[in-house]
């Protein structure tokens, strides 16, 4: 996994957190628990005066299991869209999905980082670099042909996060970041085991839809929001 520099940008990502922490408290002051686990990581869910969509059991972009001998798969590109809950679908999709023998940990290091919103005060790119493997575990998994896909089952918004927005709407006009909850199933397949195995997974994602640019990553949240 990535490291956490504790040299040349260290201060400024304390600083960018803090700034993240104030608005994390502006939007969800009365919800101490969501709160708490926020700040842990210094996002900041806030949103829109009104959510595109409730919560959603569409399916986003996701893959059936894939074996070592098929295609092998691209890198993952962010959609177009201005719906939160569909844009964090899709980039739930992509942090579980990954082809060792088509490209390298850089590659798909850089390619998530693509999804961050440009606003770097809000983005947090080590959460994102959390979710790919090591160099080193990426070498072992490479040998193996090791493939990962997502078949993601639904993506909704927090409950303590939909009603933050109730108790205080006028507070969700600064950042614009949703809370999206996923959850879905990751496959993985490898050299000599091409079904492989699957398991369940969830995630809460913060993502940024301001009105006039479409969706963009902001991070990955601590820990799972029902």
């Amino acid at each position: 996994m990535a490291q956490h520099s504790t040299h040349p940008g260290g201060a400024s990502r304390v600083r960018r957190r803090a700034l993240l922490g104030t608005v994390v408290l502006v939007v969800l002051i009365a919800l101490a628990g969501l709160i708490a686990y926020l700040t842990r990581e210094g996002r900041s869910p806030s949103d829109t005066p009104a959510p595109p969509s409730s919560s959603s059991t569409a399916s986003s972009p996701s893959a059936a299991p894939s074996g070592p001998n098929t295609r092998p798969r691209a890198l993952p590109v962010p959609p177009k869209t201005h719906d939160p809950i569909k844009y964090g679908k899709a980039a739930a999709a992509a942090l579980w999905s990954y082809d060792t023998r088509a490209y390298s940990q850089p590659e798909l290091r850089k390619a998530l980082r693509d999804w961050l919103t440009t606003e770097s005060k809000y983005a947090d790119p080590a959460s994102v670099d959390k979710t790919v493997p090591s160099p080193v575990l990426w070498k072992e998994m490479a040998a193996n042909h090791q493939v990962a896909t997502a078949k993601i089952n639904e993506g909704h918004f927090p409950h303590a996060f939909t009603q933050a927005l109730q108790d205080d709407p006028g507070a969700i006009t600064q950042a614009y970041v949703y809370a999206v909850t996923v959850s879905g199933k990751q496959s993985i397949a490898w050299k000599g085991s091409p079904a492989g195995g699957a398991e369940s997974r969830s995630t809460t994602l913060a993502v940024q839809c301001r009105p006039d640019h479409p969706c963009a990553l902001v991070g990955v949240m601590p820990s799972v929001a029902p």
